[in-house]
């Protein structure tokens, strides 16, 4: 497998860190978005949407979207539930991350610690508002994790890869975790699973 990605991204994280923790070698191409790499004639032919990360699969076929290739790696491992209502509150935390969790705190993040931020009245209403929705995801996700261990089920599963890979940097783009001690908790049960990569780690080969 062939993963095409760009080392800042979390979206490309969440799948570095699965990948690690199933042992699965693959090869690593680096996509600079930040040099529109991703918007390459070349590239689009992997991804016409343009964006990362992008999984080769062995028989060549393209998957983009990052929880849909969480989805791909998980079948058959403990990362997935075998119960079916289980299964679907898992699809349901990866619908929330990307609805209502990613767009504002990966943004806020790229924009602060990542692209730089062109600090005007009009840019500060946005960023407000990126803040607002974030606060509110991660109160929603504070509030659920208050009685339980992991997202879904008690047990460690993409549910929580897909949302530990922004909220651990989510005080890059200005959030204030400690509001949230329950999610704090979580960060540090995730962080502590066996195999567990950082956002650094990239295979050597």
């Amino acid at each position: 497998m062939i993963l095409y990605d760009d080392p800042i991204s979390g979206n490309g994280y969440k799948i570095r860190l699965l990948l690690a923790l199933l042992g699965i070698p693959y090869q690593y191409v680096p996509v600079d978005i930040l040099r529109g790499e991703s918007r390459t004639v070349e590239f689009l032919a992997k991804n016409p949407n343009g964006r990362i990360p992008v999984l080769q699969l062995d028989d060549g076929t393209f998957l983009p979207e990052s929880n849909a290739v969480l989805f791909y790696l998980s079948q058959g491992t403990a990362y997935w539930p075998g119960d079916k209502v289980e299964q679907a509150q898992v699809m349901q935390w990866l619908f929330f991350e990307q609805y209502s969790h990613e767009p504002n705190i990966a943004t806020a993040r790229f924009w602060l610690a990542i692209k730089g931020f062109d600090d005007t009245p009009f840019n500060r209403e946005l960023l407000e508002q990126r803040h607002k929705a974030g606060n509110e995801a991660l109160a929603v996700m504070d509030q659920h994790l208050s009685t339980r261990t992991f997202m879904v089920g008690e047990r460690y599963s993409i549910a929580d890869i897909a949302l530990y890979a922004y909220t651990h940097e989510a005080h890059e783009g200005g959030f204030d975790l400690f509001l949230y001690p329950h999610v704090q908790a979580w960060l540090d049960r995730v962080s502590g699973q066996p195999g567990h990569v950082t956002t650094e780690w990239i295979p050597s080969a």
